[in-house]
């Protein structure tokens, strides 16, 4: 799935970030998994470097206007089959919207990995 969504990500990192976000060992990534988990670990484990980082960033970007909205993290996640609602998305937003936007940009991307 992360390579029709353009990200350069080997299998291995795939295995790894699954082994390390799947709490119940079901082989899957739920909302609550997704949500809870610590991404700075991951992010730093498989991004590693800025343009990475960037290019993480730019999957969530649908609309390349350098900001992720509500509404592009809620078809992103759909696209990855997981059920949530706009709503949903509007609070996992705005727990990092720093500057209120109602949208993450880079910078506050960049800030949310790095917890």
């Amino acid at each position: 799935m992360l390579s029709t969504l353009g990200s350069k990500t080997t299998s291995n990192e795939v295995k790894r970030m699954m082994e390390q976000i799947d709490q119940n060992g079901d082989s899957y990534i739920d909302l609550k998994e997704f949500t809870e988990f610590q991404w700075d670990d991951v992010v730093v484990a498989a991004v590693g470097k800025d343009d990475e980082l960037r290019d993480a960033f730019d999957l969530y970007d649908l609309d390349k206007d350098g900001l992720i909205s509500p509404k592009e993290l809620h078809i992103f996640l759909n696209k990855l089959r997981e059920k949530c609602s706009l709503s949903d998305c509007q609070r996992m937003i705005s727990n990092d919207d720093v500057d209120g936007g109602g949208n993450v940009n880079f910078e506050e991307f960049n800030k949310m990995t790095a917890r």
